[in-house]
Parts: C-alpha cells; sequence; structure tokens
C-alpha cells in the first residue's frame, strides 16, 4: 500500500523565480508546493476509483482527489445490471461479501400488466445484477483503488486546472476542506497514517497554529501530473474551466430517490420499474419511470427519473413519487411513516453531452462527460467501463515521450469511446427525443409488446445494452445488425462550440 505522505522535495525557487525559469504562466506559481504524480484523478465516484485502480495495477503513479470523506451519500437507484457487475469483476471486487444482493432480472410494471425479464445469459456478462447502497459502494471502490497503490487524498475540492503557457493542463489545484479531515482508506491508526498528529497525507499539508497544534493547510495546494483525469460528476468543473460545455442539443434527465424500510420487498429477487406514472394530478404520461430496488437489509430504494416533458416541461418529481407510492399496497410499507430520509435529487446527463471527451491533456469520464446512458438512466457501468479505457489510454500515453507520440495516443480515448457506445447513444439520443420525452415509455411498452417474450427480452436488452459481439443468438444478431445501420457520430467537439484558449480559468 502506498505511503500518503509527501516525499520529502528538493527546495524549490522563489515562486516568481520558478515560473519564469520553468516557462509557466505566473498563476501557476502561487500556493503551498504539493504533489507531483503521473496521473492525477478528480473524484472518487465509480469513474475515478475504476481510472484509479486499473492506473495503479499498471504501475503508473497516481493521485485520486476526493472533496468529500467517506462513506457519503449519493443520489441513484443503487440497482447494478449486469454490464456494472461485469467491470466489478474485473476490478477484483468481492461481489460474494456481506451487504451485496443478488438480482434475477427485472419486473416490469405497465397498466394491468407485469412481466418479469431474466438478465440473458451471455458469454460476456454475469446473468445477474446486484444492489448496494452508494452509501458504502463508493467507498469501497475507493478502498479497492488505494488497495491496488493510487494515493487518496480524501477531503480536497479541486479549484482550478493548471496549464502551461500553451494552455495545456498540467495539474490542478485544490483545498481541503476542514482542519478535523478523518482517516482516509489507508491504514489508519498506523503512526505515518492519514489524521494521525503527525501525518501529512490526506488531511493535506501541516501548519502550525498559534497553540502549536498541528492542523491541515487552508490554502491551496498544487498536485502536478503530465495527465488529469476529470471524473468531477456532473457539475464538471475542470470541463467547463477549459471551455468544454454541454452540448445544448442533448437533454439532461433528473432523479429523485428515498429509502423505506419495507421488509416485504427489502429480499426481492427482481427489480422492479413502473413505467405507467403520471404527471402530478393525473396529467400526461411521465417521459421516464419509477424504480423498487431492494437493498437487502430491510430497506428499498426508492425513486423516479424523467426527462423534462416536450409539452409540460419538467416534472414535480416529489409530488408525482407521492402520487405512485399511494398505488402500491398497504403491506409494501412504502409510506411516510417508514422513509428513511429525506427525498434527494440530481441531475443525469445523458447521451455524451459534453465534447470532446478530451482536450490539452484532460480526459473526462464518467458524469463529467454527460455518459449516462439516454436509453435507462443507467450511469455507474457506463462509469466503471470508461474509467478503464481512460486508465488504459493514459498509461499508454504514458509510455511514450512527452510530445507529438503521447497526444496522438490520448487523443485516441474518445475514439475508443465513440467506438463503444456511439451508435447506441445516438440511437438512444433520438428514441429520448422523439419518443421518450413526449409520451414516456408506453409507446414501447403496449400491450403488444408486454405479451410477447421475445420483444420483451429484445426490449430489455436494448435497453440496458446486454448483446453479445459476435452475435450468439437471434437477438443479438437483430440489434448488432440494428446498431451497424445508425451512421456513427464523430468523436470531436460540439457544433457551434469553441474549445477557450489557455491558460485554464480557476474553477469557481
Amino acid at each position: 500500500m502506498r505511503e500518503l505522505s509527501p516525499e520529502p522535495e528538493p527546495e524549490r525557487p522563489a515562486p516568481a523565480a520558478a515560473a519564469a525559469a520553468a516557462g509557466r504562466h505566473a498563476d501557476e506559481a502561487v500556493g503551498r508546493a504539493g504533489e507531483d504524480a503521473q496521473v492525477i484523478v478528480v473524484g472518487a465516484g465509480p469513474a475515478g476509483s475504476s481510472a484509479a485502480y486499473h492506473l495503479a495495477r499498471a504501475g503508473v503513479d497516481v493521485i485520486l482527489l476526493e472533496k468529500a470523506r467517506f462513506p457519503r451519500e449519493k443520489v441513484c437507484g443503487d440497482g447494478l445490471t449486469p454490464r456494472a457487475v461485469h467491470q466489478l469483476i474485473r476490478m477484483g471486487v468481492d461481489i460474494s461479501a456481506p451487504g451485496w444482493i443478488r438480482s434475477r432480472g427485472m419486473r416490469w410494471v405497465a397498466g394491468e400488466h407485469r412481466v418479469h425479464i431474466d438478465w440473458p445469459a451471455l458469454g460476456r456478462y454475469p446473468d445477474f445484477g446486484l444492489s448496494r447502497s452508494r452509501h458504502d459502494f463508493d467507498d469501497i471502490l475507493a478502498r479497492h483503488a488505494v488497495a491496488a497503490g493510487a494515493r487518496l487524498f480524501s477531503g480536497w475540492k479541486a479549484e482550478a486546472p493548471l496549464t502551461d503557457r500553451a494552455g495545456r493542463v498540467t495539474g490542478v489545484t485544490a483545498r481541503s476542506d476542514s482542519p478535523d479531515a478523518p482517516d482516509s482508506p489507508d491504514t489508519p491508526g498506523s503512526p505515518d497514517a492519514p489524521g494521525s498528529p503527525d501525518a501529512s497525507g490526506p488531511s493535506g499539508p501541516r501548519t502550525e497554529t498559534d497553540t502549536g497544534a498541528k492542523a491541515p493547510a487552508r490554502t491551496p495546494v498544487e498536485f502536478r501530473a503530465p495527465v488529469v483525469i476529470a471524473a468531477d460528476g456532473a457539475s464538471a468543473r475542470l470541463a467547463l474551466a477549459l471551455g468544454l460545455e454541454r452540448d445544448p442539443r442533448r437533454q439532461i434527465a433528473t432523479a429523485a430517490r428515498r429509502y423505506y424500510h419495507s421488509s416485504e420487498r427489502s429480499q426481492e429477487e427482481y427489480l422492479e420499474l413502473w413505467a405507467d406514472l403520471r404527471f402530478p394530478d393525473h396529467g400526461p404520461y411521465l417521459p421516464g419511470y419509477g424504480w423498487i430496488f431492494p437493498m437487502g437489509d430491510g430497506r428499498v430504494n426508492v425513486g423516479l427519473g424523467a426527462l423534462p416533458h416536450r409539452r409540460h416541461g419538467k416534472a414535480d418529481l416529489r409530488a408525482t413519487l407521492d402520487q405512485w407510492l399511494a398505488r402500491t399496497p398497504e403491506e409494501w410499507g412504502l409510506r411516510e411513516e417508514n422513509a428513511q430520509g429525506p427525498v434527494r435529487s440530481a441531475a443525469l446527463p445523458l447521451g455524451f453531452n459534453r465534447h470532446p471527451l478530451y482536450a490539452r491533456g484532460l480526459l473526462l469520464v464518467g458524469d463529467s462527460g454527460g455518459m449516462v446512458s439516454p436509453w435507462n438512466g443507467e450511469g455507474i457501468a457506463q462509469a466503471l467501463e470508461a474509467g478503464e479505457v481512460a486508465a488504459e489510454t493514459a498509461a499508454l500515453a504514458l509510455a511514450h515521450p512527452e510530445g507529438p507520440r503521447r497526444e496522438q495516443v490520448l487523443r485516441g480515448y474518445p475514439v475508443e469511446m465513440n467506438h463503444r457506445w456511439g451508435r447506441h447513444y445516438r440511437l438512444g439520443n433520438a428514441a429520448a427525443d422523439l419518443v421518450f420525452s413526449r409520451s414516456g415509455f408506453q409507446p414501447v411498452l403496449n400491450r403488444y409488446v408486454m405479451n410477447s417474450p421475445f420483444l420483451l427480452n429484445t426490449l430489455a436488452r436494448l435497453l440496458t445494452d446486454l448483446t453479445d459481439k459476435p452475435s450468439r443468438d437471434v437477438i443479438d444478431h437483430v440489434l448488432n445488425t440494428a446498431f451497424r445501420v445508425v451512421p456513427a457520430p464523430k468523436p470531436g467537439r460540439a457544433p457551434g462550440r469553441r474549445l477557450r484558449p489557455g491558460p485554464g480559468r480557476a474553477v469557481r
């Protein structure tokens, strides 16, 4: 396990002299001497921890910055499809440990129809899903990255990208959030562990207070690396600082969830999805769906995900949730007296809504790159997979000296992501624009589809992107053929957008 305390460094020249000597922008020299690495990953959610894990396994020196402290809450359905489970297995996460609950498939509810769809038995993916609360799911992944060799700095918020004169990202500045930052996952309690009185790891470089006690520095600290991976979520602060703005043509969905005590539903074998929900006061169909996912600990995760309606705009998700749960059987326990915590909501950036995914030394992964599936709102599987691809790209790039060849490798990252999901997302974006945002799932979950096992399984595998390549059955063949005839979008910046010239702005 890596030592998190900063290595002793030679004394640096005065800031102005150092900036002039190195030819850097003057602003880079301001601030406290921090940490250097080969790659800096900003954000320790699924995308960031996946990237950090795979980089560390490849022998790359990687720093993982996380503004929060684990465990922490995240708005999510907590349900993992076989595609996400596949990525956890690739990372070596112990999914047989306590706290994981397996699912056999999905139960779709639309009007009077209720159908069960088992996860497909494919050669590429497992035939089961999982549920796990994000309260400790992200903590598990971050600890896994640390065990592989990543250096985790929790309680540190990236504030700005560092850039050179050409505007290329060379690191970030970050600030510790409070003087009493707790231990990180790395060997707490040891004499040199983060959080111990003489440590200087994730709690930050130490300064003497007036009383002589040591506390984390509150001034910005520079973290430098030739490659930076932005996994900072839907806010995409680093991307915005470089002028990588959201494509206004792509929609942003909203999700809201709440936990309920429900012994009746907590051990269910199926992830339940309701596609017949309406706006409050029996308005039009919701352009989305509701979910009830078992947690296995006496609770269920209940929530809604929806696009803005083309005619009626955004729905009041809290009122829609209350209206829906009033329809559920009393014995399920989905009532206010059994609620655990408030209703929480979050934005879901869909379908590659930010371009380009790579620019000037910065790679975007997960929500910062708008990688949530436009078909079903799933984001964890995509985040884990993109983190691995970004890690592979960065490791290969660092095998080359700084220059055109390294840059060529880094520019291959959006090409690979487009190859994997481009056609699927292009078709999904069209479906979201033309169908889901107008009528929800009702047009596709009609009685003919709900009464046809073949059509149901085809639709389920389309929505969850579960196919084998090369094709192994008729459904694989149908879907893979359909995607091949969809024109592949070209990776690059959104039409009408120009990258903001460097050096980078501070992130506010």
